[in-house]
């Protein structure tokens, strides 16, 4: 009967518009809840059959709910180094349990980024939720996988130990006087007269013959963080614009040398200039342009013109690469003004506690120490789907994969599609205030309508029973 069905109807509009001030009700409790995604009624018509042209069976209305998970809210920045965000597509891979994802806990998926470490160092967010990267290797490589979720770490700040950097570079800058006179010992060089200056036995290094300049010296931190101290020593060739340089070490006992290295030597050569006072690198020995290498501490005895740790350090090998005017750094020139050194620097430095943690826009979880190391621990990897919206939610703002959203693909941020990471900021609620009032007072007006239905049909009714009577 059409009557009816249009109570019927009514019904269905209470039940509707109740469900969509639940939703409501929801969207604007959560309006302060970082990274929460309002939902949204959607209303649908219900159609029955009908029986006869000159009647209608009303079919009524009903709600279903979709999440707007795709639409994002703004990001504010916080003063917390810890606190991340995504801008753009993608979730941060997350579990429920401090040991990773095994059997026992699973993998859950949220944009929640307000981690902080916990008595174990874990970075866990207020859902506690622990946060998922991928190491990042001593060589700096980063083992990716769009699907492999074992490859995964919970990250951890405790793990991030102190560090010492080994120098890798050293730069010397500084001039050598043109117009230095030619020692006795440099002019014996071409005849190998007595006194006759010779790398091999009568040296710098040694003593024996003096340099033209105070030796100049620079530094090397090992791969223990101990300071290392090497004296560079300069006599005037013969040779016009030449000069024998010796490398030596200013520690005895701290280097084992092979033939003809003598005297805690590393290397020796010559420098040759061009006639305008710059560096002739066509001229000079390549054992000063080249990288330095020394072996490892266990490396046995080191082969002709070979370097290695003395046993006794316990250091291992390492390469140096000098830089006298060869590179972009340092440079030694031959003027006629005073020899002196004007600089030196290098790369490297002693051992060096934790002073902070960074995460960059790549999502690389970067620890920086106090001796001004710093290194890359982990990438935090971004999860998409093809439908975020489609994701099961979870208490805690977190959400799961189902058979709606599609399987996730694990990207590192700002490539196929993933988000950036934005650090020291969270990300807000999308819910817009304005409009969950506006469509707070539509539900309402709709809700009042249907209960009218039902009054109506049901005075309707009333006025038919009365025809019997």
């Amino acid at each position: 009967m059409s009557i009816n069905s249009a109570m019927l109807a009514g019904v269905s509009g209470l039940v509707a518009n109740s469900s969509a001030m639940a939703v409501i009700s929801d969207n604007i409790a959560n309006v302060n809840t970082t990274a929460f995604k309002r939902n949204r009624s959607d209303f649908t018509r219900l159609v029955n059959a009908q029986s006869a042209a000159t009647t209608y069976n009303a079919g009524g209305v009903t709600a279903s709910t979709r999440q707007l998970v795709n639409n994002q809210g703004n990001i504010n920045q916080t003063t917390v180094a810890t606190d991340i965000a995504i801008s753009g597509r993608g979730f941060f891979v997350v579990s429920p349990g401090a040991t990773g994802i095994d059997g026992t806990n699973g993998v859950r998926f949220t944009r929640v980024g307000s981690f902080t470490p916990d008595a174990e160092g874990n970075l866990v967010n207020q859902s506690r939720m622990y946060l998922q990267g991928w190491p990042v290797a001593d060589d700096g490589t980063v083992n990716t996988n769009p699907s492999d979720l074992s490859a995964l770490e919970t990250v951890n700040l405790n793990t991030i130990a102190g560090t010492v950097r080994a120098s890798t570079q050293n730069a010397i800058t500084g001039n050598l006087r043109a117009t230095t006179p030619i020692s006795a010992a440099a002019a014996g060089v071409p005849t190998a007269a007595p006194g006759a200056y010779n790398a091999a036995t009568n040296n710098m290094a040694s003593g024996a013959v003096r340099s033209d300049v105070p030796p100049w010296s620079f530094q090397v931190y090992d791969s223990q963080g101990s300071l290392r101290i090497f004296n560079v020593g300069f006599l005037k060739s013969v040779t016009a614009n030449q000069w024998h340089v010796e490398v030596w070490s200013d520690e005895p006992g701290v280097i084992v040398s092979g033939a003809p290295l003598v005297n805690d030597q590393i290397l020796t050569g010559t420098i040759a200039f061009t006639p305008d006072g710059g560096l002739d690198v066509a001229n000079t020995s390549p054992a000063l342009i080249n990288p330095i290498s020394f072996g490892a501490y266990n490396a046995g005895a080191p082969g002709a013109g070979a370097v290695n740790w003395a046993p006794g350090t316990g250091v291992g090998a390492q390469t140096v690469a000098l830089e006298i005017g060869q590179g972009v750094l340092g440079g030694i020139t031959q003027l006629d003004s005073a020899s002196t050194v004007t600089s030196t620097s290098t790369n490297g430095s002693v051992f060096g506690d934790l002073a902070g943690v960074e995460i960059d826009d790549e999502g690389f979880v970067t620890a920086q120490f106090n001796n001004g190391a710093v290194r890359r621990m982990y990438q935090l990897p971004i999860a998409t789907f093809a439908n975020a919206d489609g994701l099961g939610a979870e208490d805690g703002g977190v959400y799961r994969a189902t058979g709606e959203s599609g399987t996730y693909n694990l990207k590192q941020a700002k490539i196929g599609g993933a988000g950036e990471v934005a650090s020291a900021a969270l990300e807000n609620s999308n819910v817009d205030l304005a409009l969950e009032f506006s469509n707070m007072i539509i539900t309402q007006r709709a809700y009042s309508a249907s209960s009218k239905i039902i009054t109506t049909a049901d005075e309707m009714l009333d006025e038919l029973i009365r025809m019997k009577r």
